[in-house]
């Protein structure tokens, strides 16, 4: 994440340490956002719904001010529609999903949407998202394994998250602020009016010289050319929001904070941060702050916010640590997952397997670093080695307070059951899901570990998706038998509210190919296909599968109905994708 735009900073040329030849993320984005510079763009500094403990309480008055002041954002009738928006906004996903960089890390995810959630609920009580604007974006934020600070809104409310945003930031109410000016560039209309005021250009027009654009990336050499030629000048210009927009969305986004029960103080100390930032190095890793450049005024106005005496307590709070909260544990602990997973290469890696806790620091900065050389040990395939770092976390946490240890606990168990299925431990891994697994004490001898079932969530993703993958991998019945059936159950639950979960799709399928349920397999494959942008890919498994089953039983005639439905609604979108990308 980070404070101010981001599409500016995939147009940036790339980090000087990075390999010349970036992957397909890289040069998608780059024609992508050469693409959405002709309307303009948005990014700045992202999820379950606030939980009882948090004590997000709001400043009394605080975002009353802004609430009552002139909105810059209000539409007009050049506006684009909140519909034309997000299908443009879909089309763009569409062509980015599949990207081995556009990343699925449930336990990041979750963390993000619980933030989001909670300025999304702020946002809505306050009146800045209207009806028209609720029924047709998709407020959908996802990640992106880049280490450079950044984060950016494309159109329809998806919000696109770096992880090198969410490794430099020490609280939540810092990333909190940085998605709470995004959203209200995307609730004021901002997009939509620097589409508008392309008035000689349709957005159906805007949209086929996208794919167009987008059809460079089978040509690298071609889409460097067009970012680094005379027409990137141009486009940059038109990046980057007026002056006004920008201290609106910070106005607005205060205000969508504060409600939310963040600390509003965290908005001045997000720009604090990229301020020195700025001043100490100029090579590329804050790219956010091409796009939404910070001004002396701006930096003023963020502080003069939190009223009399409030700036030096933000930063004294700060000084004194992240807080006992159990967010505030959650986020740190996130944060040392993302150092772990923007950057995969081997320096990196390296520097974060050595990693150890200075002396005399506080319980959860030491349980934070020792988690974070687990997670890298586990990425590098040392397993034992992580297990021991995992062990070491927990000690360290045995200081925390009891909210703080919950989360502590949750992300330990859940990254062990990670390890054991890395290091091909099933059975261990379906008895640490279930907290019944065992450690070696003092003596050798078997010991009883300490019960945390009240922090393990087992509807919540993370714990779906992994009782999926130990259900998959147990050996032959009596034991995989009931498990697959328990994951088929909780994963057909999930998916009947989450239609687009790309990685529930792909397990289900596993399971019931391991059931011996073959058509049920390749609909959830073709549904798995779809959700990550895959429409040919969707379509052929369907109709290859019709081909295959001419003549099913009763049970399958449902579910053969069911995929001939969705058959006919992929085909729709795939020729309009055609249509509109000129018959590329």
């Amino acid at each position: 994440m980070r404070p101010a735009h981001a599409l500016s900073a995939l147009i940036a040329p790339p980090h000087a340490t990075r390999p010349a030849t970036r992957p397909t993320w890289q040069r998608k984005a780059w024609c992508t956002a050469l693409a959405l510079a002709l309307w303009g763009g948005s990014a700045w500094v992202q999820a379950q719904p606030q939980t009882p403990g948090d004590s997000l309480t709001p400043i009394p008055g605080a975002g009353n001010g802004a609430i009552a002041l002139p909105a810059l954002g209000e539409t007009s009738g050049q506006d684009l529609s909140a519909a034309a928006e997000r299908k443009l906004g879909d089309r763009i996903m569409r062509s980015i999903l599949s990207d081995p960089d556009v990343i699925d890390d449930p336990m990041l995810l979750e963390y993000l949407d619980v933030l989001w959630q909670s300025l999304l609920k702020s946002a809505r009580q306050r009146g800045d998202i209207t009806s028209e604007l609720e029924q047709n974006h998709a407020w959908e934020p996802f990640l992106v394994r880049d280490r450079t600070v950044n984060a950016f809104a494309l159109p329809g409310g998806y919000i696109g998250v770096h992880l090198g945003l969410i490794a430099m930031t020490s609280t939540p109410d810092e990333l909190a602020s940085v998605l709470a000016h995004e959203l209200s560039h995307v609730t004021q209309r901002h997009i939509a009016r620097m589409i508008g005021q392309q008035s000689r250009t349709s957005w159906v027009g805007i949209a086929s010289l996208l794919l167009g654009v987008l059809a460079a990336s089978r040509n690298p050499a071609a889409a460097q050319a067009m970012i680094y030629g005379g027409q990137a000048v141009a486009i940059q210009g038109q990046l980057n929001f007026s002056r006004d927009r920008e201290r609106e969305a910070d106005r607005v986004g205060f205000g969508v904070l504060n409600d939310a029960g963040f600390d509003p103080g965290g908005m001045a100390l997000m720009f604090e941060h990229l301020q020195q930032a700025s001043r100490l190095n100029d090579d590329g890793s804050y790219p956010y702050l091409r796009t939404h450049p910070l001004t002396t005024e701006r930096i003023g106005d963020a502080r003069a916010r939190l009223g009399v005496g409030g700036w030096d307590a933000a930063r004294m709070a700060l000084s004194i640590g992240p807080g006992s909260s159990r967010l505030a544990a959650w986020h740190a602990l996130m944060a040392g997952r993302s150092r772990v997973l923007m950057d995969t290469r081997s320096i990196a890696q390296e520097n974060l397997v050595g990693l150890t806790p200075k002396a005399g620091s506080p319980a959860l900065s030491a349980a934070v670093t020792h988690y974070t050389r687990a997670v890298a040990l586990q990425r590098s395939g040392a397993l034992a080695k992580a297990q021991q770092a995992l062990d070491d976390a927990r000690n360290a946490g045995k200081a925390l307070p009891a909210e703080q240890q919950a989360v502590l606990h949750r992300v330990l168990w859940l990254t062990q059951t990670e390890a054991q299925l890395q290091g091909q431990q099933a059975e261990a891994a379906a008895q640490t899901l279930a907290h019944e697994a065992v450690a070696s004490s003092a003596d050798g001898s078997p010991a009883p570990r300490p019960t945390v079932r009240s922090v393990v969530r087992l509807e919540a993703r993370p714990e779906l998706l992994l009782a999926a993958r130990v259900a998959l991998a147990l050996p032959e019945p009596p034991n995989r038998q009931a498990a697959l059936n328990d994951a088929a159950a909780r994963l057909q639950t999930h998916l009947s509210v989450h239609a687009h979960d790309a990685a529930a799709w792909s397990l289900l399928s596993s399971v019931w190919q391991r059931l011996n349920q073959p058509i049920r397999a390749v609909r959830a494959d073709a549904e798995a296909s779809a959700a990550l942008g895959d429409l040919p890919g969707a379509i052929d498994r369907v109709i290859g599968a019709q081909k295959r089953f001419r003549q099913p039983d009763a049970a399958s005639i449902i579910e053969l109905s069911v995929m001939d439905s969705r058959l006919r609604a992929w085909q729709r979108q795939w020729r309009e994708d055609v249509r509109e990308d000129g018959g590329r």
